[in-house]
């Protein structure tokens, strides 16, 4: 059996031994897994105490299911496609995820990709931008917006995994994924707007409070 250098239980022995019921074998993969577990489940909400209770959730469909585990895709691969599934069936259950016709935008008949109009820009994000503002953005976006955008620009799933994944059609996903895009760009120049905005008030400001002029400095009085 191997251990890491610290005398931990190697990931491969852990899951082996959590397969056959060993309780600290599944604490040993909570060790290894608890916080990008979290992680995941905190940029798909976009709330702490929610991501929290979806993290526990998806620890105990892992206890549940781990003698499914056949290792055919890495284990961390296989957790975070579980921890997806268990988040989007509790966005699913709240209905947050639907997404009305008329929201969806036109789609090309040939392609079912979103209608691109001439004359606008690429909606593809690009350049480099900051990264606070981005993940303010990101959860600025409706729920059904958010994980479509997370889950193919960020987890890197294609759209027919993705569909399989809400239940939708893969013209839907692209729909969503196109809205996704612009209201992040809406809201992100909006964001560069209102930084500019404040950098002139504050040049402004300076403007009109300049600093105070120096005190006069007497001579010094000459010795009699």
């Amino acid at each position: 059996m191997r251990r890491t250098e610290t005398g931990e239980l190697a990931e491969a022995d852990a899951i082996r031994l959590a397969q056959k019921g060993d309780a600290n074998a599944f604490e040993r993969l909570y060790q290894l897994h608890n916080r990008r577990v979290y992680s995941l489940c905190l940029r798909m909400v976009g709330n702490p105490a929610g991501a929290e209770d979806l993290a526990q959730e998806a620890f105990l469909q892992l206890f549940r299911k781990i003698q499914t585990f056949r290792g055919e895709s890495a284990f961390s691969t296989w957790l975070h496609r579980l921890t997806v599934n268990v988040v989007l069936m509790r966005l699913r259950r709240k209905n947050v995820l639907e997404t009305s016709l008329d929201e969806l935008g036109e789609q090309d008949e040939e392609s079912g990709s979103p209608r691109r109009e001439i004359g606008t820009p690429d909606l593809t994000l690009s350049g480099s931008v900051d990264r606070v503002n981005l993940e303010r953005a990101v959860g600025q976006l409706p729920p059904g917006y958010r994980a479509v955008f997370l889950l193919h620009d960020v987890e890197g799933y294609e759209h027919n995994e993705i569909a399989d994944m809400l239940g939708c059609s893969i013209g839907n996903s692209k729909s969503q994924l196109h809205k996704a895009r612009t209201r992040l760009r809406d809201l992100l120049q909006e964001a560069e707007r209102d930084h500019a905005r404040e950098v002139r008030q504050e040049a402004k400001h300076d403007l009109d409070d300049p600093a105070s002029p120096e005190p006069e400095t007497r001579p010094a009085r000459q010795g009699s």
